[in-house]
């Protein structure tokens, strides 16, 4: 290669990186800005949010939430939920499961102005058959070793029509190319033996 194609070469990379830079969003913290290519604006998206006052995430599930204890749902609280959104949906289950991942919960059609699921309530929604064979909320019950168990909330953009006798899998299915935001909570939880 040539001084002058160098040259142009090198000219060329740069130009792509500034275009790249320009065309990148920025992260801060937990927001991302992003800015309008016409405009001086800022749209700032946050993601959104599933807590629960039971526990932390990643943090140890208290055992009134599983069967070793009254076996009912934790409480959850839903925040940033996007505007657009015409149903959430929920998904609990416990990917080290021996067996597969086991799920605990699904509920979905559920309102987007809920804002929380009270601790043994359901909102509002469908639930649908759990790997228990049936509707409802199951609590964690590992057979050994510490597992993880997932609360996941999808907001979407249509409701779903879809039977209870649905599965995990059916739902993940007829939420494709639906969801707008998702966000995790994770619960940890033994058995003392």
């Amino acid at each position: 290669m040539n001084n002058s194609n160098r040259k142009f070469f090198y000219l060329i990379l740069l130009a792509l990186s500034f275009f790249l830079i320009a065309c990148s969003t920025q992260q801060d913290g937990e927001t991302t800005t992003l800015k309008a290519s016409k405009t001086s604006k800022s749209i700032t998206i946050k993601p959104m949010k599933i807590t629960s006052t039971a526990f932390a995430n990643n943090g140890n599930i208290p055992s009134k939430y599983t069967c070793d204890g009254a076996n009912i749902n934790p409480p959850l609280s839903f925040s940033e939920i996007p505007a657009a959104a015409k149903s959430l949906a929920l998904i609990s289950d416990d990917p080290d499961a021996p067996m597969g991942t086991w799920v605990h919960w699904t509920i979905w059609n559920i309102d987007p102005k809920t804002g929380s699921i009270a601790e043994n309530s359901k909102p509002a929604g469908i639930e649908g058959t759990t790997s228990f064979g049936n509707t409802g909320y199951g609590g964690p019950c590992p057979p050994s070793g510490v597992h993880h168990y997932h609360f996941k909330l999808y907001a979407l953009d249509t409701k779903l029509n879809l039977p209870i006798s649905a599965k995990k899998t059916d739902l993940e299915k007829a939420m494709q190319k639906h969801i707008l935001a998702q966000a995790d909570l994770i619960g940890l939880y033994t058995r003392a033996k």
